[in-house]
């Protein structure tokens, strides 16, 4: 009988490369494999003592001492994770880990905060040790005391968003009588909730409450399934065929739970008669006809070893029975047919390794991407170099959670509505959004806490930025307007920037860039939910997810591993896909551990992500979903969150300063192209809105105008441009020498003009040749005079018409969207404000609800309440 090793030693080698061990029995593995704690030879000589004791750690590594022979990353050493499988590298270091610096507070439970936590209200030891025994503060000069002792900046009183847990600041005794904001009315296809908002009609007794109030799942019928059909938990009905097919085809999985795979007579207990009869096995050639056809007493059969003769036939394993003989394979193997044994490619599980996964004869092995190492205890990839943090947003201000000790820093203190952020590692430097005072900001994060450090970035036409991404290769800053409907470009000091994509979107939110690949991505949870892609110059967009998704607040991108994670707040998910939006895996699917997830990020293998619900921010490991944790908690309005570690952000080539040309020889932006092919351009470049590329493709000139940004601007632009292909106007002479060029020496500051008015160069043209006419006779001039006045009226009266056929197009259309916009998603969080003194700010307030937050539908409409 053939077992594991001898199927292995068929296919040792006789000679070794250079780069391989030999094992005692001739077979190669990698030299790196060596001692690396998991015995891939056969014979284990590749982990023996005699093979691990004569080597010495480098310099950087950790000696783990004993027997283990074992040598890990010398940054693990008193990280509070056993290492090495003795422990020696959280040994003398315990006492260490448990004390907290001089300036930090130490909790209960052993946990260190910042002092700036201790006694301001909010529990962030977790055991509640940071608020005990705390006397009312002191609010200073130019703050606001709270009724529940809460200090806030004063400018934040009265100022329709209540910034305190208590809502004092906003009370009516204080900021006087408000009106009340009318309840919405409907469209068709809407159903309105007793609370006063809209949620799609389809979302009515769907078996999740949508409403405030969950007035849609009040008096809902029980639904019944025809007789053909499978009723899911959720009341939902499918065909009766896909029960059991091995495919989720109901929300809730109850099509397939409770099934079983195997037949009645399947197993090694049972033994099925030639007639279809089932029988105990133990029944099968015991001198007594169970079977009605006798099939179970066979003569010549019953007491024959047909493995004795030639193995049975098997290749490697040959199990003798009472009736027959079955083939069977080694561990690492798999029948092929009924007698033939193959290796099992075990790396066709993508979940097999966390990183790399190599498959052998008969094993598989996993390996660690640059910058990794694999753990020894846990078998899985951990980061080397320094700790890991996370930095998220809480509304207020911005903290960061050392995913080591996990313990609190506050960053960036005293904001008002902050909630896009990312981060730039190799400058040290953090950038976000503030959506009161609709603005980017930048500070480096070691001065970010002193509010002179914060360098205002972009200050003007921000609407609602939610979604922010730094490119951290070229220095390029992308973010999302769900207000303006973009996704625009900034160079990292703001002086340079471009609207890249403004059509066909809805809510954008998220954004993620991959610079070395050129491609950019975002999330839009609109009434047209989707994930999309393009390159982070806004060419070859396309569609990666646009089925089953609903809410897709928050995306990540794996760039180790090419995958990108979404959580959808509607479906209660955590999904993926590969870049190339295939092979898409549910993560995670629970309502109760994903109450209202917002943001996301990966790092080695786990997933974080916070939870608007909850307030709160969670773990777990990224390949399987399991291992749910809770990192911390009580956060108040925990939101975008990223992870701060030099692996996180790869290294790239710049591709815009890689010649002798600065900004790759562009007079305004330089933009990473998409690597499609292997001939796709490094970069191109860009002009800022209202100019193109000049011939050379580098230098900018006034846009033409047969480019409109927007549908109705194209509907005019070229109503204009045939009122002006008139006969008359097409005979006048245009000098090339009065066309708009901007010669190189122009600044960038004149970019920010406006192209000319339609209509002004032929009328110039007109006027021009006008003044060249003394030399002509009077007769001439009269008919040329009169030719010329009808040009001009040619050109005018068409335009005047044009124009007030658009005026009048724009003011229907803008009633009608004012009477149609609703609040489709109305309970997914809409950060807008449309003015600073309206009462029905939209903001996430302190939360004293069960459920979602909802915003106020005028949050929907700002380009009709007046604002550019």
């Amino acid at each position: 009988m053939f077992n594991r090793q001898v199927a292995l030693n068929l296919a040792a080698k006789k000679t070794c490369a250079t780069t391989d061990f030999a094992c005692k029995n001739g077979q190669c593995v990698p030299a790196r494999w060596r001692c690396d704690g998991e015995a891939e030879c056969p014979d284990g000589s590749d982990e023996a003592d005699s093979t691990c004791s004569r080597q010495t750690c480098p310099p950087e590594k950790f000696d783990c001492g004993g027997s283990t022979n074992k040598c890990v990353s010398l940054s693990w050493r008193c990280d509070g994770e056993r290492d090495c499988e003795n422990g020696a590298d959280e040994e003398e270091c315990a006492a260490d880990a448990k004390a907290c610096a001089a300036n930090e507070f130490q909790c209960r439970n052993r946990k260190c905060i910042a002092p700036i936590f201790h006694c301001d209200g909010d529990d962030d030891c977790g055991d509640g040790s940071d608020e005990e025994k705390c006397s009312a503060p002191a609010c200073g000069q130019h703050e606001f005391r709270c009724n529940n002792s809460e200090c806030i900046p004063h400018l934040w009183s009265c100022d329709g968003d209540a910034d305190c847990a208590d809502k004092s600041d906003e009370s009516m005794e204080r900021c006087g009588r408000r009106t009340e904001p009318q309840k919405p009315s409907c469209a068709s296809g809407e159903f309105q909730c007793g609370s006063g908002e809209c949620v799609h009609l389809n979302w009515k007794c769907d078996g999740e409450a949508d409403c405030k109030d969950k007035s849609d799942e009040t008096s809902c019928p029980l639904l019944t399934c025809r007789p053909d059909e499978f009723q899911c938990g959720d009341g939902s009905c499918i065909h009766g065929t896909k029960q059991c097919n091995k495919v989720h085809d109901c929300p809730d999985f109850s099509d397939e739970a409770g099934c079983v795979n195997t037949t009645k007579c399947e197993g090694p207990l049972k033994f099925m008669c030639k007639n279809g009869e089932c029988i105990e096995s133990s029944r099968v050639c015991d001198s007594h006809k169970d079977c009605k056809d006798w099939s179970d007493e066979p003569m010549k059969e019953c007491g024959l070893n047909e493995c004795v003769d030639n193995n049975g036939g098997c290749s490697h394993i040959c199990i003798d029975k009472r009736i027959g003989y079955e083939c069977e394979c080694p561990s690492g193997y798999k029948l092929l047919d009924k007698k033939t044994c193959g290796d099992i490619d075990e790396c066709e599980n993508p979940d097999a390794c966390s990183q790399i996964c190599i498959n052998y004869k008969g094993d598989y092995k996993c390996e660690c991407y640059e910058g990794y190492e694999m753990d020894p205890v846990t078998k899985t990839c951990k980061a080397v170099g320094k700790s890991p943090y996370l930095m998220f947003t809480n509304r207020h201000e911005i903290r960061r959670i050392d995913l080591v000790k996990r313990d609190y820093t506050q960053v960036v203190p005293t904001l008002k509505n902050a909630v896009a952020l990312d981060v730039d590692v190799t400058t040290n430097k953090m950038y976000w959004c503030d959506l009161y005072h609709r603005k980017i900001y930048s500070a480096y994060i070691n001065k970010a806490s002193d509010s002179s450090q914060q360098v205002t970035l972009i200050d003007s036409a921000l609407h609602s930025p939610e979604g922010l991404a730094m490119d951290w290769v070229h220095k390029n800053l992308y973010w999302t307007d769900s207000g303006a409907k973009t996704i625009s470009v900034a160079t990292g000091d703001g002086k340079k920037r471009k609207v890249l994509i403004d059509t066909d979107l809805s809510e954008p939110r998220a954004i993620a860039v991959d610079p070395k690949q050129g491609f950019m991505y975002w999330s839009d949870w609109g009434s047209r939910a989707k994930i999309e892609k393009a390159g982070m110059n806004g060419v070859d967009r396309q569609v990666l997810v646009s089925e089953s998704i609903e809410w897709p607040n928050g995306i990540t991108l794996d760039l180790s591993n090419r995958r990108l994670y979404w959580v959808d707040s509607k479906l209660h998910l955590i999904s993926s896909v590969d870049l190339n939006g295939a092979n898409r895996k549910v993560l995670l699917s629970s309502s109760d551990q994903l109450g209202h997830p917002f943001a996301l990020t990966v790092f080695e293998d786990r997933i974080y992500w916070t939870d608007l619900e909850d307030e709160a921010i969670y773990s777990a490991n990224r390949l399987t979903g399991h291992d749910v944790a809770t990192l911390a908690e009580h956060l108040n309005q925990p939101l975008d969150v990223v992870v701060f570690h030099e692996l996180r952000q790869p290294k790239a080539p710049d591709s815009c300063n890689m010649g002798s040309l600065p900004n790759g020889g562009c007079e305004y932006l330089c933009l990473k192209a998409p690597q499609i092919t292997e001939h796709s351009p490094k970069y191109t470049c860009a002009c800022p809105d209202g100019m193109e590329l000049g011939p050379d493709m580098r230098r900018c000139v006034a846009a033409t105008l047969r480019h409109g940004s927007r549908a109705r601007a194209d509907g005019c632009a070229e109503l204009r441009r045939r009122s002006s292909r008139s006969p008359s106007v097409a005979a006048v002479d245009v000098t090339t020498t009065d066309s708009i060029q901007v010669p190189p020496s122009t600044p960038h500051s004149a970019f920010s003009s406006p192209p000319p008015a339609p209509g002004s160069l032929p009328t110039k043209s007109i006027v021009k040749e006008n003044n060249n006419l003394s030399h002509r006779s009077g007769s001439e001039r009269y008919l040329l005079g009169n030719n010329i006045t009808v040009a001009v009226l040619g050109i005018v009266i068409p335009i005047v018409l044009v124009g007030l056929l658009c005026t009048g197009g724009y003011l229907v259309w803008r009633n009608w969207r004012r009477k149609n916009t609703k609040s489709m998603n109305s309970d997914n969080p809409v950060y807008r404000k449309t003015t600073e003194e309206e009462d029905d700010e939209i903001h996430i307030g302190r939360t004293e609800h069960v459920g979602h937050v909802y915003p106020a539908r005028v949050a929907l409409s700002l380009e009709d309440d007046g604002f550019p």
